[in-house]
């Protein structure tokens, strides 16, 4: 079984004085309903499992009940379990099937007698109002791809490493070497894998880059046919288009995404929605431009200028020539990484709390991303991939800006642990020790 951090997360709602329900969301393939099975597997009895696209008729279960006590028996109609209160979790799966569950939700946990975990993708776009169940009804918890550290607990790498690690970041000294070169191969090999448990058992099973590479296709697949399904008809040809154009589109020299690329002449305001459908549904995450890099950030977003990843950097890599993965694997110093590290990097950042920005300037140049902690401090990052990892005209020019307030930058790259003047040099695999949450 792989080890998640929302493992932790779940926990705390178990042991939380007031109970809520909770809602595991995320991407298809990232692992919800296996954690909320294992989970209750450790904690309840008995556990009632309603999946609402292996069985569409469950959602007449939520046509009009009386009141709770009539819904429950329903439900202990519906199953094949004890509902036994106390000791029983009801499960409902692929909840973006039943709109009415969310109305129903608030009463069944003022009832009290059971818990209830819920399931499901593509919440951010067909299942909306979930969000506006009221406060204190529902714990939400958003799942993603495993990050590099939940892959190196597949590896069966122990959480001392990453202890150390936090440890030379607040020391500034370097990194053991050979831990260091262990880690950047292992990195690579994450570059390559990604973080869909799917894959990653694949390759802790057999070490077939083959085998990863037919599951990561068969994962887009599933994405495209979502696409199909749940977006208007109208947009369908527009959203797949932008998805499969994030992999060109990064590899240009600005990264920007390019309108004019899904359709000759394109304006912003006629697919800005396809867009927000893509990253409402977890499948991409967006780096949006802002006009100054200074706190709020959110205040001076661009809404129409922005760049796109993929949720998972292992679909990016899948995205390109074997080859390229064969090169990434073997440390090929002829292969220009810089959009995988990017994606990378985004997909860490993303997964830890943080929203992406980035500021280009003609004048100063490009920081490939800014966040803001929370302290509300703005930190500015590079991502380099080559041995000229010191270069870094934007980040010099933006720190030497004194009305920005910028006390310090990060570049992270093929480099272990240094700082010189106002800028800190980190390995690529260091970008999840950064934490938002």
């Amino acid at each position: 079984m792989l080890r998640r951090k929302i493992e932790a997360k779940l926990e705390s709602w178990a042991s939380a004085p007031k109970r809520t329900a909770v809602l595991v969301t995320g991407a298809r393939q990232t692992g919800k309903t296996y954690i909320i099975r294992h989970f209750a597997q450790r904690h309840y009895d008995h556990v009632a499992e309603l999946n609402f696209i292996e069985n569409p008729d469950l959602v007449t279960l939520f046509d009009h009940p009386r009141d709770v006590k009539n819904l429950l028996m329903r439900l202990e109609l519906a199953v094949n379990t004890p509902l036994v209160p106390g000791k029983t979790l009801i499960f409902f799966d692929e909840v973006q099937r039943c709109k009415e569950l969310v109305t129903a939700i608030k009463f069944l946990v003022d009832d009290g007698r059971f818990d209830y975990a819920l399931s499901g993708s593509l919440l951010g776009v067909e299942l909306e109002d979930i969000r506006s169940v009221p406060v204190g009804y529902l714990t939400e918890l958003n799942m993603h791809p495993l990050d590099f550290q939940e892959f190196c607990w597949s590896q069966h790498i122990g959480d001392d490493v990453f202890d150390m690690l936090s440890a030379c970041l607040t020391e500034q000294q370097a990194v053991d070497g050979f831990i260091h070169q262990q880690l950047m191969e292992l990195y690579a090999k994450y570059m390559v894998i990604g973080g869909m448990p799917a894959a990653v058992d694949s390759f802790a099973a057999n070490n077939s880059v083959a085998d990863v590479r037919v599951i990561q296709e068969n994962i887009k697949r599933e994405y495209r046919r979502d696409i199909s399904q749940y977006a208007r008809r109208e947009d369908r040809l527009h959203i797949r288009g932008i998805y499969n154009l994030v992999p060109s589109e990064l590899n240009n020299p600005n990264k920007r995404f390019t309108f004019a690329k899904i359709e000759k002449n394109m304006r912003f305001q006629s697919v800005a929605a396809d867009f927000d459908w893509l990253v409402s549904a977890d499948v991409a995450i967006a780096a949006y431009n802002v006009d100054e890099p200074c706190t709020p950030l959110e205040m001076s977003k661009e809404r129409n200028l922005f760049k796109l990843f993929y949720n998972d950097v292992g679909l990016l890599t899948g995205s390109f020539l074997k080859k390229t993965a064969l090169d990434v694997l073997d440390g090929n110093p002829d292969i220009n990484y810089g959009s995988i590290y990017e994606n990378a990097v985004a997909q860490e950042l993303h997964a830890h709390g943080f929203n992406l920005y980035y500021y280009n300037s003609k004048k100063l140049g490009e920081l490939d991303f800014l966040i803001q902690d929370r302290n509300d401090t703005v930190l500015p990052i590079e991502v380099k991939s080559g041995k000229s990892y010191k270069r870094h005209r934007a980040m010099n020019n933006v720190l030497a800006h004194t009305e920005y307030h910028l006390s310090n930058g990060f570049v992270f790259g093929p480099c272990n642990v240094s700082v010189e003047d106002r800028i800190t040099y980190l390995p690529i695999y260091m970008a999840g020790i950064f934490s938002n949450e």
